[in-house]
C-alpha cells in the first residue's frame, strides 16, 4: 500500500473533445448496418432509438468468460433491432466508434461491469441516453467513461467544439464530480488515500429519515485514516463513503476485480479486512451441458473454467473464503441465497458484484449491486462511494387471495406506469403494508431482489417478528439478541418519500410476465390463448430458496393425488439455491416427490437464469416459462421466456401450458385453473 501512497494521480483537463464517430443504436436494424458499412447516420427523433437496452446485450454472458481487453471486439453482439442482431465481433471497434446513442433505461439488467468496459475498449468515450440506469451509470463514472442524458452535446461535439467538463458533472454530487474530474474512481480513492481530495463532509441536521437512511447514516465514513464512521442523519443528495459490512463476489466478477487489483495496488498487499469478504463459484458450474458445440469449438468453455482457476488462485493468495464446487457438481450456494442465510444482518450494508445483492434487504439489511471497480476498490478501503437516493414507499395494502405469492405482487409493480417508465431507476424501494407483513423472509426476499427489475439502488423491508425467527432458525441466535437487531429499524412517521405505490392486494392476480422484459406483466385471465410450453424451470436466487421448494412440492403433489405427472411435452427442471435447501427438501421428503412427478432436480448454481445450465431453451420455437427473475432477449437461451411464480411454473408443467394453480391447502378438483 505504501506505493499507493507515493503514486502521481493525473487529472482530466477541463474541456471534453471527443475523436470518432456517433453510432445510434436504433429500432430498424438497417440504420445500425449503415452505421457499420461506414455511413453516419443524420439522426433526427423521427428514427426511433432503442429502449431498454439490457447489459446481456451489450455483452452476452459468454462475451463475460474474457476479462480483459479482448472484450473490446464484443460490445452489443446481443443488441436486438427488429429480428435481426445486426452488430457482431469487431464492428464497433473496427467503425471507430466514440459515442454510443441510444433511448430509454440504457443499460437496465445485470451490474456486469465487463458491458462499460467492453464500450472503453473498444472506443466508446461517451455514452448519451434519454435515461441511465444506476449501475451500469456508476460503472461507466467508476471507469472513466462519461455520461449524458443532454442530446445536443452530440452535435457539439461532431463540430469539434471542446465542451467544459463542468457540463458532464453539472448536478453531480461533490464526490461523483470529482471522481469524474480523476478520470475514474481509482485514481480518486488513490487521491484520497493520499490526503489531496476531500470528501465533503454530510452536514444534514436531524430529521425524520427512512429505514435506508438511517443505516446509511449509520455507516457514512467521517475519516479514512482514523476509521470514523457515522453521522445524525442523511437526505437524498448527501454523498461519500459508506463503510461495508460484507463484501461478496463471483466468478464472472472477481477475476477482473483481481487483476485490476493486482496490478493496480499490487500482488502481495493484503485485501483489507478480508473476513468480510466473500467469494462464490456460482455461475458457471453448469456450462458445459448449456454451451453449444459451436462455442465450444471456440474455446470459450476453456476461456469461462479459466475465470474460477484466476478466482480460486486469488482466494488462496489473499486467505478469503470460496464458496466453491461440491463433489455432487454445482455449488454450495448461489451468493444471494447463502448471504441471506447466513451472513446478512438488520441494519448491515452489504455490497455484491450482482445486480440481485438487494436479496438480503428482506431481513432490513442495506444490501446493493456494484460493479467490477467499485468492488476492486473496496478491496483497498473497505468502504464503497454512494449518493444518498431518493425513496419510494410501495404499500400493499389487505391480504392476497388464494394463489397469488411475492412473485405476482412484483410483477404487478413492474407494470407500474411509473416503474415501466423509469421514474425508480437509482431510488430505494421500500416495500410495506399488510400483505407485506404477511411474507415469510423468503417470500420478502423475491420483492427485494427483484427490486434490481424495478431498476431500484435497492429494495429493503422493515425487519419484525418474522425476521427474528429467521434468524433464530439460520443463526441459531436466542430470541433477545435478534431482537435486539432491530432498533431502530423503521421509518420514520416524517420521512419523506419521492413516490409513494399504493396497492390493494386483493385485485392481484396470479401473473405472467410476457416475453422480452419483466416488465411486460399481465394476469393470467387476460390470456387469450392456451400458451403451450417445452420447458418450466423453478430455480435461480429469486426461486430457489425453501418456501419456493415448498410451493413446488405443493402444486407437484396436488397433481399426483389428482393422477398428474409433468406433461410428456415438457421438462420441469427445479434447482436449489443453496446445499442448505436440498438438505431441507431431502428432509421433507421433497426429492422423492418431486421425482415421482417428473421433475429433474438441480444442485445449486444460477445456470438457466444466465443462460449457462440445464433448462435453457436451444432454439427460436421453445417456449419456457420461469420462476426467475429477468426474460430479456437471450437472457436464458433463444427461446421465448414468460416469468411466473413457483406455484404458476409447478401447475404449467403439470398441463403443458402456462396455467395457475388456485388450489388451497385441502386440494380440491379445479386447483389447475
Amino acid at each position: 500500500m505504501t506505493d499507493l501512497l507515493r503514486r502521481n494521480i493525473p487529472r482530466r483537463g477541463d474541456t471534453v473533445a471527443v475523436d470518432g464517430r456517433v453510432l445510434y443504436l436504433t429500432e430498424d436494424p438497417k440504420h445500425i448496418r449503415s452505421q457499420l458499412a461506414g455511413e453516419d447516420l443524420n439522426w433526427d427523433p423521427s428514427i426511433a432509438l432503442r429502449n431498454d437496452i439490457s447489459t446481456d446485450e451489450i455483452t452476452p454472458g459468454w462475451v463475460c468468460f474474457h476479462h480483459d481487453e479482448t472484450l473490446g471486439e464484443f460490445p452489443y453482439v446481443g443488441l436486438t433491432a427488429g429480428d435481426e442482431t445486426p452488430i457482431g465481433r469487431g464492428d464497433v471497434k473496427g467503425g471507430k466508434f466514440a459515442i454510443s446513442v441510444s433511448g430509454k433505461r440504457r443499460g437496465k439488467g445485470s451490474s456486469r461491469e465487463h458491458s462499460p468496459y467492453a464500450e472503453m475498449v473498444a472506443g466508446i468515450q461517451l455514452v448519451v441516453a434519454e435515461n441511465i440506469e444506476r449501475i451500469y451509470n456508476q460503472n461507466c463514472i467508476n471507469l472513466g467513461i462519461l455520461t449524458s442524458t443532454d442530446f445536443k452535446v452530440i452535435d457539439r461535439l461532431q463540430r469539434d467544439e471542446s465542451i467544459p467538463l463542468s457540463e458532464f458533472t453539472a448536478g453531480m454530487d461533490d464526490t461523483t464530480r470529482q471522481i469524474v474530474e480523476h478520470g475514474g474512481l481509482f485514481n480518486f480513492n488513490v487521491a484520497r488515500l493520499q490526503g489531496k481530495v476531500v470528501v465533503a463532509p454530510v452536514e444534514t441536521g436531524m430529521r425524520g429519515m427512512t429505514l435506508a437512511e438511517k443505516i446509511f447514516a449509520r455507516h457514512m465514513v467521517t475519516d479514512l485514516s482514523q476509521d470514523a464512521v457515522g453521522v445524525p442523519a442523511v437526505q437524498p443528495g448527501d454523498s461519500g463513503f459508506v463503510r461495508t459490512d460484507l463484501r461478496f463476489s463471483h466468478e464472472y466478477v472477481t477475476p477482473m476485480a483481481s487483476i485490476f487489483y493486482e496490478t493496480m495496488v499490487g500482488p502481495d498487499v493484503p485485501v483489507r479486512e478480508k473476513d468480510s469478504v466473500l467469494f462464490f463459484r456460482d455461475h458457471l458450474t453448469f456450462l458445459e451441458m448449456a454451451m453449444t458445440p459451436a462455442r465450444i469449438k471456440m474455446g470459450l468453455l476453456d476461456v469461462a473454467n479459466q475465470l474460477a482457476v484466476k478466482q480460486e488462485a486469488f482466494s488462496k493468495a489473499q486467505g478469503i473464503r470460496l464458496y466453491g464446487e461440491t463433489e455432487r457438481g454445482g455449488s454450495e450456494a448461489i451468493c444471494h441465497s447463502k448471504v441471506l442465510e447466513s451472513y446478512a444482518l438488520p441494519g448491515q450494508l452489504i455490497i455484491g458484484s450482482d445486480s440481485h445483492t438487494p436479496h438480503s434487504g428482506a431481513v432490513g439489511c442495506l444490501a446493493f449491486g456494484v460493479g467490477t471497480t467499485a468492488i476492486f476498490n473496496s478491496w483497498v478501503t473497505q468502504d464503497t462511494m454512494v449518493r444518498v437516493p431518493e425513496n419510494v414507499r410501495v404499500e400493499v395494502r389487505g391480504r392476497c387471495r388464494p394463489g397469488v405469492t411475492a412473485k405476482d405482487i412484483i410483477l404487478d409493480i413492474l407494470r407500474q406506469p411509473y416503474v415501466k417508465d423509469g421514474h425508480a431507476i437509482g431510488k430505494v424501494v421500500e416495500y410495506c403494508g399488510e400483505a407485506i407483513e404477511a411474507l415469510n423472509v423468503d417470500e420478502r426476499a423475491t420483492l427485494t431482489n427483484m427490486a434490481a427489475e424495478v431498476g431500484a439502488f435497492t429494495g429493503i423491508i422493515r425487519p419484525d417478528e418474522k425476521t427474528v425467527e429467521y434468524l433464530m432458525h439460520w443463526r441459531k441466535m436466542d430470541r433477545a439478541t435478534a431482537q435486539s437487531l432491530l432498533e431502530g429499524l423503521y421509518s420514520d412517521d416524517d420521512a419523506t418519500w419521492d413516490h409513494e405505490i399504493i396497492l390493494d392486494a386483493n385485485h392481484i392476480q396470479p401473473m405472467v410476465a410476457l416475453p422480452g422484459d419483466p416488465g411486460n406483466g399481465v394476469p393470467l385471465s387476460d390470456l387469450a390463448d392456451d400458451i403451450k410450453i417445452d420447458i418450466a424451470y423453478g430455480g435461480s436466487c429469486t426461486a430457489g430458496k425453501i418456501e419456493d421448494m415448498d410451493m413446488y412440492a405443493r402444486v407437484l403433489q396436488a397433481g399426483l393425488d389428482a393422477g398428474l405427472t409433468v406433461h410428456p411435452d415438457v421438462t420441469f427442471w427445479i434447482q436449489f439455491g443453496s446445499q442448505e435447501v436440498r438438505d431441507y427438501c431431502l428432509r421433507e421428503g421433497y426429492l422423492d416427490l418431486f421425482d415421482a412427478a417428473g421433475a429433474k432436480v438441480i444442485e445449486p448454481s444460477c445456470g438457466a437464469c444466465i443462460n449457462a445450465g440445464p433448462g435453457v431453451s436451444d432454439n427460436r420455437d421453445q417456449v419456457t416459462v420461469s420462476a426467475i427473475n429477468r426474460n430479456f432477449p437471450g437472457r436464458s437461451g433463444p427461446g421465448q421466456m414468460y416469468l411466473a411464480s413457483p406455484l404458476t411454473v409447478a401447475a404449467s408443467a403439470l398441463t403443458g401450458v402456462i396455467t395457475p394453480f388456485e388450489g388451497d391447502d385441502e386440494v380440491e378438483e379445479g386447483a389447475f385453473a
